[in-house]
C-alpha cells in the first residue's frame, strides 16, 4: 500500500466555517496577528489572548467536518495516509481519520507557560487568568505562535521523506517552515495541489484549482488511476 502524505491548510478548515489570518484582510475575527498570535501579544495582554482563543474554542465545537475532511478518510481504503495539518482545530479527527499530526499545535488543549510539555485537553472550556499547570506556571493555548519554534516540524519531515505521492490542500505554501515540506519529498515523487489559488509547489505538481470539499472528487479520481493496485 502506497504511502500519501497530506498536507492541509486554512482551506481546508474554512470550508466548515472556520475563519483564519489566512484571509484576505489579515485579520482572524477582527483581530491582527500581532494582538493574538505572537509571544509579545502574550506579554502584552494575556487576558486578551485567552479571551481570543476561549471565542475560537466555542466556535470550533459548533464546526462540522466537510466533505474535503472526509474524502481523506476513504482513501484511507486505499492508501496509508498521514496528515500534516497546519491547522488547529480537530476536524480530521471527527472525520475519522487515523494518523493526524498538528503542525502548530491545537486548540483543544492547553499548556504551562514555562512547562511546555505538559499539557491538558480543553475541549470548549475556557482559559482564564490565574489558570495554572500544575507545576504552578498560567496555562496557555497550546498552539505555536508566530515566531516560536514549531516542534513538530522534524516529525513531519520524516513522513514527507517517506511519501509515495504528497497531496497539498488548501494551504498557499507562504507561511515557514511548514512551506519548506514540499522540498523535502523524494525526487520524482508526484505531487498534487488543491486550491482555488496560485500555490508554489513546484513545475512536477499536479494543480487542480478549487475549494478542498468540491475538488477532493477530482483529487481522488485522478489518485485511484495513478496508483490503483
Amino acid at each position: 500500500m502506497n504511502n500519501l502524505v497530506a498536507l492541509t491548510g486554512a482551506g481546508m478548515s474554512a470550508e466548515s466555517g472556520l475563519r483564519t489570518f489566512r484571509d484576505s484582510d489579515g485579520l482572524w475575527e477582527e483581530h491582527s496577528i500581532y494582538d493574538v498570535a505572537t509571544p509579545e501579544a502574550w506579554a502584552k495582554n494575556p487576558g486578551l489572548v485567552l479571551r481570543f482563543y476561549n471565542q475560537r474554542r466555542l466556535q470550533l465545537a459548533q464546526a462540522t467536518p466537510n466533505q474535503g475532511h472526509y474524502a481523506l478518510l476513504e482513501l484511507e481504503a486505499y492508501f496509508k495516509v498521514d496528515i500534516i495539518t497546519q491547522n488547529v482545530d480537530d476536524l480530521h479527527e471527527r472525520a475519522g481519520s487515523s494518523h493526524v499530526l498538528h503542525l502548530h499545535g491545537e486548540l483543544n488543549k492547553a499548556r504551562g507557560e514555562h512547562h511546555p510539555d505538559i499539557y491538558f485537553d480543553v475541549t470548549a472550556k475556557e482559559i482564564n487568568p490565574g489558570d495554572l499547570c500544575p507545576k504552578g506556571s498560567q496555562l496557555r493555548p497550546h498552539v505555536v505562535w508566530f515566531g516560536e519554534d514549531v516542534p513538530m516540524m522534524d516529525a513531519a519531515v520524516s513522513l514527507v521523506q517517506k511519501a509515495d505521492v504528497l497531496l497539498i490542500i488548501g494551504t498557499s505554501l507562504n507561511v515557514y517552515p511548514a512551506a519548506g515540506l514540499v522540498h523535502a519529498v523524494k525526487p520524482r515523487v508526484p505531487i498534487y495541489v488543491l486550491d482555488p489559488n496560485a500555490v508554489p509547489a513546484g513545475k512536477q505538481a499536479v494543480y487542480i484549482q478549487d475549494t478542498a470539499a468540491n475538488g477532493m472528487k477530482t483529487v481522488t479520481e485522478m489518485l485511484l488511476r495513478a496508483f490503483a493496485e
